[in-house]
């Protein structure tokens, strides 16, 4: 008879069917604790060299990451090679205890973020891809662009227009960072006009302080102008200064006497180039008698009238010294030489192209054209009912790059301007 309360009625269910205890294996529970705290190891590994992994993208390291996604895939590997020997001795898991059904729960878990690791790797892996791809273009273009550079170097040693600091710079920004566009042409005619613009003040200023009549002289440079405000007779100013400048625009030679040699428009693009990259002073430090040298002083002469020089300064000791040949480091010199190194800028630019930039001018009395005139004050008002304003000053010239339009710029009459 079987006692209430002893071992053998513990062997009873309520329904009176008999449970035999699940033994227990102690070497399983020893392998899977074993195997558990093999994959803790890998995760923290995995977690290191995924670490390891992003920080070699910032900054991009080809070889750091390909030494830290190596690691990723090692541990990875070791990872999935765990869950296959756990799958084999453990084809239906059994969560016969609750510390069983713990371990499943975190091998689960290990699982899920292995899988996720999964994903992240194929996607560092498809970026790795694409910047091997792009790096492999971009040494393309570098070997490409050392090559021309090789290639111009060597024509413009033949003629002479490569001087020894610039055959040994290793600066390649000084030549290729820079592509011939239609957009490069034209924020450099932006930035001839603003250096014109700058130019015009101490020419201004200077006149004053000898005593000039500005409004003469402005009538002077372009007789009947009807200007709307008094402050618009600048603009006769900027006019003298880019009709002087730009003489001999359309010549390759631009007025200065050189060699009778025929330049390629890589050698014009190389000297656009070399001089963009430098204070003109040094320039001419460098070489005075160089075809930049010769193009500012004959600029110089040609912009600055003796009569206007000995107003200035009372003598004409600047003046001799820039016709004997050197360039002073007068203030006033100076800032004439950033006028004149845009200019020259714009002109080997412009003779870069194939077809060459050409340039174009107005005249006065012309029918004002959107198409290829901008009017230097901006906040006009055309009455549309009205007539076309006329031209009654053109201040810079306009230039056709192929098909495209750079506008010249005009002051035009009988125009009201708002405030």
């Amino acid at each position: 008879m079987i006692r209430p309360g002893s071992k053998e009625s513990q062997n009873y269910d309520n329904n009176s069917q008999k449970v035999y205890p699940q033994p227990i294996d102690e070497n399983m529970n020893q392998n899977v604790g074993s195997m558990i705290g093999s994959i803790f190891n890998n995760i923290s590994s995995l977690k290191a060299a995924y670490i390891q992994l992003q920080e070699a993208h910032t900054p991009y390291d080809p070889d750091k990451i390909q030494t830290a996604d190596r690691l990723v895939i090692d541990e990875l590997t070791r990872l999935s090679e765990l869950k296959h020997t756990y799958r084999e001795k453990n084809p239906k898991p059994v969560a016969a205890s609750p510390q069983d059904s713990r371990l499943l729960n975190e091998i689960q878990e290990q699982q899920n973020l292995l899988k996720t690791y999964e994903v992240m790797v194929k996607k560092f892996q498809s970026q790795i891809k694409n910047r091997d791809t792009e790096i492999t273009h971009l040494q393309q273009q570098t070997d490409e662009a050392k090559h021309r550079k090789s290639k111009l170097e060597k024509k413009l040693k033949q003629r002479g227009l490569l001087n020894k600091e610039s055959e040994e710079s290793d600066d390649e920004e000084n030549y290729f960072s820079v592509e011939l566009t239609p957009s490069l042409f034209t924020s450099t005619a932006d930035n001839a006009y603003q250096s014109i613009h700058d130019f015009s003040k101490p020419l201004i200023n200077m006149m004053k302080a000898a005593g000039w009549d500005l409004d003469a002289a402005a009538d002077a440079i372009e007789p009947d102008v009807v200007y709307s405000r008094r402050a618009h007779k600048k603009y006769a100013f900027e006019s003298y200064i880019c009709q002087r400048m730009f003489s001999g625009f359309h010549e390759e030679s631009f007025s200065i006497k050189a060699a009778n040699a025929t330049v390629s428009n890589e050698a014009f693009f190389h000297q656009f180039l070399a001089v963009r990259a430098m204070d003109p002073l040094d320039v001419l430090s460098q070489n005075p008698d160089s075809v930049f040298g010769k193009f500012c002083r004959s600029k110089y002469l040609l912009l600055v009238h003796p009569k206007m020089e000995g107003s200035f300064f009372g003598n004409m000791d600047q003046r001799n010294y820039v016709m004997s040949g050197g360039h002073p480091r007068t203030p006033f010199y100076q800032a004439f030489l950033k006028l004149a190194k845009s200019i020259w800028l714009l002109h080997r630019l412009a003779y870069s192209f194939d077809p060459k930039v050409r340039v174009f001018q107005v005249k006065k009395g012309s029918e004002f054209s959107e198409i290829h005139m901008e009017s230097v004050v901006k906040n006009i008002v055309l009455d549309e009912s009205a007539e076309r304003p006329k031209v009654d000053l053109m201040v810079m010239p306009g230039f056709l790059i192929g098909a495209s339009v750079i506008q010249c710029r005009v002051y035009l009459s009988d125009v009201k301007c708002t405030e």
